[in-house]
């Protein structure tokens, strides 16, 4: 559970601000802003989501830093009463419906800061997927680097090697060890999912951020990215408020699950079920028959995106900058002649004490065609 996952990790004292109090937008309003965000999602050429715990609460896995959540409690001296395991949790409606909203095409990427697992187990592909923080039901080669799904969820954190040998059968089997994927507080994000996390924010038009407090960086900064680099919309789903809701063109306080359904209800598409057969950790008949290994050709194909967008920026903000270069090369000129016209004024009053008079005006010519 998140807790024994707490309990794993290194001390460390900068948690950030942690029980913030929550705050509900009225149900008229709520409805309002659902409207919109279907409205965005619908006109989005690349919709990228960012999700935090706050999607897995209803699954009974507690937050970190919510009022309940599990270091806001450890701050005060109480120990979070757990009722659910990881195995024990499913995939939460909000889960199920990204699945589906990536299935049509609607929703390009999410990130995850999440360890719990729920975004595979709810039949997301990896290519769909970066995992910044790693995941319970993964584990990978110290050696080759490939990742395999576990059948349950791992009790080791912090990269610990498990002295299990690499399953990988290929035509020269691997002789590396498997690790657990849970970062410890001082340990390197994965290197292609914090690039692809990077390079499809940075070219999405719209980033969503559910359920997250984006405390913790580098992830916290990337939906920005969507705004700094492509000019798009940024939109955050939360109780509690976060660093970036001044940056946000949407800011929705309600639980995501209501939002979800509602986006869900207002695109015509099903919320499916959760279902084991889909279940990577349920359909194995022994562990690690599933690899989950980020593949770096899909890492490539989002890059080549991102450095053409970029490429388009740079000449547009190139062209900006220009047109900002004329209108202030303009505007200095103005001010020299203001200058100028001051201090020959000045000069009159000096020596004459009076201005110069203005020049009469032209006398009107008609001219008769006789």
């Amino acid at each position: 559970m998140s807790c024994s996952y707490a309990e794993g990790l290194s001390a460390y004292e900068n948690k950030g601000k942690l029980g913030e109090p929550e705050t509900f937008d009225s149900k008229e309003e709520l409805a309002r802003k659902i409207r919109l965000l279907s409205q965005w999602i619908e006109e989005s050429k690349h919709v990228v989501l960012h999700t935090g715990a706050g999607i897995s609460t209803s699954a009974g896995i507690p937050d970190f830093r919510g009022p309940n959540g599990v270091w806001t409690l450890e701050k005060k001296g109480i120990k979070p009463k757990i009722n659910i395991s990881f195995d024990d949790a499913v995939p939460t409606p909000t889960h199920m419906a990204i699945t589906e909203l990536v299935k049509q095409n609607k929703v390009h990427y999410i990130v995850s800061q999440n360890i719990d697992g729920l975004h595979l187990r709810s039949g997301l592909s990896r290519k769909h997927l970066a995992e910044l923080h790693g995941n319970m039901y993964v584990d990978q080669c110290n050696k080759c680097d490939r990742q395999f799904v576990r059948k349950t969820a791992t009790h080791s954190v912090g990269q610990k090697n498990l002295h299990i040998s690499c399953p990988y059968e290929g035509y020269r089997p691997c002789r590396g060890t498997l690790h657990d994927t849970i970062l410890d507080w001082e340990h390197n994000l994965p290197q292609k999912d914090i690039n692809l996390g990077d390079y499809n924010s940075s070219i999405a038009d719209l980033s969503i951020c559910l359920g997250t407090t984006l405390q913790i960086n580098p992830s916290g900064m990337l939906p920005t990215y969507t705004k700094k680099y492509n000019q798009g919309k940024l939109v955050i789903c939360n109780l509690s408020s976060t660093k970036h809701d001044k940056k946000a063109d949407l800011l929705i306080r309600g639980y995501v699950d209501d939002i979800l359904s509602g986006v869900m209800k207002h695109l015509n598409l099903p919320i499916p079920e959760y279902n084991e057969k889909q279940d990577p950790s349920r359909t194995q008949d022994r562990p690690y028959q599933v690899e989950w290994t980020q593949q770096q050709s899909d890492v490539l194909k989002v890059k080549r995106n991102y450095e053409a967008k970029m490429r388009d920026n740079k000449k547009r903000k190139l062209s900006l900058k220009n047109k900002t270069d004329d209108e202030d090369e303009i505007c200095d000129n103005k001010k020299r002649e203001a200058t100028k016209k001051k201090k020959k004024e000045f000069w009159f009053r000096f020596f004459l004490g009076s201005p110069p008079p203005p020049p009469p005006p032209l006398p009107k010519l008609v001219f008769r065609i006789c």
